[in-house]
């Protein structure tokens, strides 16, 4: 059974660090990426950051480009996602997620989704 647990998350100040962690196991076949997305509240859920299974390469959204930072750890079957310099727009849930195919921000092109963690950025 595929499972994404996601961990890490909580109330931080504004300007504070989080680091989430992604738990991914069952996988039965390769997956080719693993993405991190969030939902504000009354807003739609957009992709924040991916890390490509193949060769490890990264991508982050805009509005968190030189703030969050995605990596892995094979070993653990872990992916995390670094956030610093966190602002309140930053508040959200934050899920990952697993597609078999390609690399991208759709939510609709990923196969299986973590419950998500809270994240709360204070001013």
């Amino acid at each position: 059974q595929v499972q994404l647990v996601e961990s890490g998350g909580g109330l931080v100040q504004f300007g504070g660090s989080l680091r989430l962690s992604c738990e991914v196991s069952g996988f039965t076949s390769d997956y080719s990426a693993i993405g991190w997305f969030r939902q504000g509240p009354g807003k739609e859920r957009e992709g924040v950051s991916y890390i490509s299974e193949s060769d490890g390469s990264t991508y982050c959204a805009d509005s968190v480009k030189g703030r969050f930072t995605v990596s892995r750890d094979t070993a653990k079957n872990t992916v995390y996602l670094q956030m610093n310099s966190l602002k309140p727009e930053d508040t959200a849930v934050y899920y990952c997620a697993t597609r078999y195919f390609g690399l991208g921000f759709v939510p609709d092109d990923y196969d299986y989704w973590g419950q998500g963690t809270q994240v709360i950025v204070s001013s």
